[in-house]
């Protein structure tokens, strides 16, 4: 072995010795029965790719919902953004596929084009308008983007750009006060999510998505329902619906996971030096994982 790592030259074998290292971390990793991420908006500068990249390589599971906007098509269509650890992100999902996780992916309105490709299967991928998770306890979970549920982007679809542009300003500014932070030692702060808290009608725009999407999932005979869309993670009930959202990752990097007991939680994921071990970051708040 070691001959052939020689043979290999300097570069050629680090490579693979840090791939191997890779897929040894990756198989180590927690392991849970599903996880569900959306809103990852690979292809704006907002996204934290390899916040991502680090969380999926910690985390296995036996069924990945992609839970829409994965892709960012009204920005790609605005100006062509394609960096490494975006590519990163789209092969290891390919790569999971392979190596036998079921990959189920739910468009939203910011990838609706892969909607077109409903019912069909793209490197072990699923693209399915809506799908329904089962959990380890019998509990039946709709899962949907949540888009359909906007009326902003349903009725005035013009005004739902206007917003994604502010949206990605806001981003913008963002991260030039964070890195302004970082330089202080001062930890992340979101501002987007700071003026979503303290702006009322924002709020209940919110309120209003959450009740609406819980009341439609116990309509259709559901005992919950995992979406996305508003990039607000949360895990509540509502009128005896369990209504989860995974968040986004551009600004919360959250994740809900379903544990092998059929136990759902929220993860907060920290971003890591690559120096040092993966760690999670649990819920700021009680009340985010539920049994």
């Amino acid at each position: 072995m070691r001959a052939a790592f020689d043979a290999l030259g300097p570069d050629a074998a680090g490579a693979v010795a840090a791939a191997l290292q890779r897929d040894a971390a990756e198989e180590s990793g927690r392991r849970f029965r599903a996880v569900f991420i959306s809103d990852i908006h690979l292809g704006t500068a907002g996204c934290q790719a390899q916040a991502l990249l680090d969380f999926l390589r910690g985390h296995r599971c036996d069924t990945l919902y992609l839970v829409g906007d994965i892709i960012d098509g009204w920005a790609l269509r605005r100006r062509w953004f394609w960096p490494q650890p975006h590519n990163d992100v789209v092969q290891k999902i390919l790569r999971s596929a392979r190596k036998g996780t079921r990959v189920v992916y739910v468009p939203g309105n910011h990838d609706e084009f892969a909607r077109g490709f409903t019912d069909h299967l793209f490197g072990g991928i699923e693209v399915l308008h809506e799908a329904v998770h089962t959990t380890a306890d019998g509990r039946q979970l709709w899962v949907i983007h949540g888009d359909d549920f906007d009326g902003v982007v349903q009725c005035a679809r013009w005004l739902a750009y206007v917003g994604d542009n502010l949206y990605e300003c806001t981003l913008r500014l963002n991260r030039h006060l964070n890195r302004l932070r970082h330089r202080m030692g001062l930890p992340y702060w979101s501002l987007s999510a700071y003026l979503k808290h303290k702006v009322k009608k924002a709020l209940n725009y919110v309120m209003d998505f959450e009740v609406a999407v819980a009341r439609e999932a116990r309509r259709r005979g559901h005992h919950g329902v995992v979406c996305g869309h508003i990039h607000r993670a949360e895990m509540r009930e509502i009128d005896g619906v369990l209504y989860c959202n995974d968040g986004d990752w551009v600004e919360s990097r959250t994740a809900l996971v379903e544990h092998h007991d059929g136990r759902l939680e929220l993860i907060y994921w920290q971003p890591i030096d690559h120096e040092s071990p993966p760690q999670a970051l649990q819920a700021p708040e009680p009340g985010k994982v539920l049994v």
